[in-house]
């Protein structure tokens, strides 16, 4: 009942809808709670983290790389906390881009509470989201596991500010560990929230990020409307067996699809699906995925 009252969805593991990210992690949480659109399997998302006591620098380039991004097709990720991460909440929904919110609490709960209306306007376009059950105060020890899960959900973590310590370097070494392209926003060495990412950035763990092309390089992601005309392009190139498989994988049910699911859909035999699903995966069509299941790149193809 309190589930209903609160308008709010609960994703278990094993449900198609889960955040496919979040399975390719070992500690994902068997259990999600969420309010809003469910744009977690949004092709490409970018997790943006930084500290609470943000500078005007600071979100002054995150809002900027955030603009940049708009025509991207991108969702971002944050925490809803004061600062960088509401900062990056913001300019995401001034520039029409879906959002996640994830947070160290109850669902039912807004921490800081400040953020209420904000929170509001992250659900109409995107989702607010969290693992534990209603009534869970924001507790101290609950924020490292939420940053775990902002993690998960990002292709890739982009830090703006930090300190040498705090969340936003546990993020980013939680992404890191992921096998997650880490971003960071130099400063100078005297500024104290400029301590963090210059270290990420000096032991490799992160590129050195000022603008979003920064990013979109690194990742490979065109903006829309061209990923569209090279998806064309591409389709018009392949041969009828490749078509074929493309259709078959473009079942809207289904995240992804084992070779036996494609073996029987498709009706070629086990060495011609070998062949075919090589060339389609050199192709950058689709990606081999852990247990023999093949996805399409991306849906839209």
């Amino acid at each position: 009942k309190s589930i209903e009252k609160n308008n709010t969805g609960v994703l278990f593991y094993l449900d198609k809808e889960y955040p496919s990210r979040l399975k390719h992690i070992n500690d994902s949480p068997l259990l999600l709670y969420y309010q809003g659109t469910k744009t977690f399997n949004n092709n490409r998302t970018l997790g943006i983290v930084g500290t609470r006591n943000a500078t005007v620098r600071g979100k002054t380039i995150c809002n900027q790389i955030i603009e940049e991004l708009k025509d991207y097709g991108v969702t971002i990720v944050s925490g809803l906390a004061f600062g960088i991460d509401a900062a990056a909440h913001r300019a995401a929904i001034k520039n029409g881009i879906p959002n996640i919110a994830v947070m160290g609490n109850g669902i039912d709960i807004t921490y800081p509470n400040q953020h209420s209306k904000l929170r509001e306007k992250i659900s109409l376009n995107g989702d607010v989201i969290s693992e534990f059950p209603l009534d869970t105060k924001p507790d101290k020890g609950h924020f490292p596991m939420r940053n775990r899960v902002i993690a998960g959900l990002s292709d890739a973590l982009l830090v703006v500010e930090s300190d040498i310590r705090g969340g936003s370097i546990i993020t980013a070494r939680l992404g890191f560990d992921y096998n997650k392209d880490i971003f960071a926003v130099p400063g100078r060495p005297d500024d104290k929230y400029s301590k963090g990412t210059n270290n990420l950035i000096k032991t490799n763990i992160a590129y050195l990020t000022d603008k979003a092309t920064d990013i979109t390089t690194v990742m490979n992601w065109n903006k829309i409307n061209e990923v569209n005309a090279v998806q064309m392009k591409m389709f018009a190139e392949l041969d009828d067996n490749e078509k074929k498989l493309v259709d078959i994988l473009k079942t809207p049910e289904k995240e992804s699809m084992s070779i036996d699911e494609l073996h029987y859909s498709s009706g070629f035999t086990m060495g011609e699906l070998a062949a075919i699903l090589l060339n389609l995966e050199l192709k950058g069509v689709i990606e081999n995925l852990p247990g023999s299941r093949y996805m399409l790149i991306n849906k839209g193809f």
